[in-house]
């Protein structure tokens, strides 16, 4: 069993920084496509529409991703080799 008291802390900024680098793109990529299709819609009807496309993408797609894959350098681990 691991000792609590050894376990890094995670830093916050990096995973700030992984999540700005993974959301942004999408979110770019989500208006591109919703923009048109709501073309004429007040601004609180298109974000009403696109605010639980992300969120439900970045809790169950996004940072998750980020976490298995990136959790070494959040945690500031060096890297594990992988076979």
């Amino acid at each position: 069993m691991s000792d609590p008291a050894i376990m890094p802390k995670p830093s916050k900024l990096r995973l700030a920084v992984l999540m700005l680098l993974a959301v942004y793109p999408f979110v770019t990529g989500i208006l591109y496509i919703i923009m048109p299709l709501t073309e004429g819609w007040p601004l609180w009807k298109r974000t009403a529409l696109l605010a639980p496309i992300m969120v439900f993408s970045i809790v169950y797609g996004i940072a998750p991703l980020i976490q298995r894959h990136f959790a070494w350098f959040i945690m500031r681990l060096p890297r594990r080799k992988t076979a």
